[in-house]
């Protein structure tokens, strides 16, 4: 494991230990934000804590080609119970990701710091970060208002989409964010970086961090 300082790098991703962390330290500057996604690397720490960075193996990702849509998913698509927008609200869905109650973690929040935020929100302003937001209406449909009830976050990488986070509100919303950004867009690969049985169920696998750097 190395200490990152002041300097502009990252260790060679096979010199992560077995959890998959390479390296503790170092910054959330755009920068060096930008090197770490590019080298397949991304942090995860809890707030209080150095910053923590990550690549494990194996990776968690989708090829969209690979995506499933269940007949019942189907069913709510084409209902379009939901308004899906991009890029709109992106401040709104992370701080709902930051701060959602997560029952598997048995708390309130996550593991976005407010730096974290800050720093994201920052990748947003320059194009860099994504959203997808799902709203529902509010009242009757003349009424046209909709209140945030799911969405994801994540940076665009190339081609690459490399997912962050996502929040649901009401059942169904986050997978309505992923499906709709898998289709409305034309990515070659969805990182989600470490195994996830909710995005297992819609077609993501694991690979090994080889192939995972072969496609980035």
């Amino acid at each position: 494991m190395y200490l990152l300082g002041s300097k502009l790098a990252f260790p060679d991703v096979n010199n992560a230990n077995p959890d998959g962390i390479i390296a503790v330290g170092g910054d959330l500057s755009t920068e060096r934000l930008l090197l770490a996604y590019k080298s397949g690397i991304f942090p995860w720490y809890n707030e209080g804590e150095p910053i923590v960075w990550y690549s494990p193996n194996p990776r968690m990702v989708l090829f969209p080609n690979q995506l499933k849509v269940s007949k019942s998913m189907r069913q709510i698509l084409n209902k379009e119970l939901f308004k899906v927008t991009y890029n709109q609200a992106f401040e709104k869905v992370i701080e709902n990701c930051k701060s959602i109650n997560r029952e598997a973690q048995g708390e309130i929040g996550t593991w976005i710091t407010d730096e974290m935020k800050t720093a994201y929100i920052k990748l947003h302003k320059l194009g860099i970060a994504k959203s997808v937001e799902v709203w529902q209406p509010i009242g009757s449909d003349q009424d046209d208002k909709y209140k945030l009830v799911g969405g994801l976050y994540g940076l665009e990488i190339n081609t690459i989409f490399c997912g962050e986070s996502m929040f649901s509100k009401v059942s169904n919303a986050s997978k309505v964010a992923f499906i709709s950004l898998v289709k409305n867009h034309h990515y070659t690969l969805i990182d989600c970086q470490v195994y996830n049985p909710h995005l297992a169920s819609l077609g993501a696998e694991e690979i090994s961090r080889e192939e995972f750097m072969k496609i980035l």
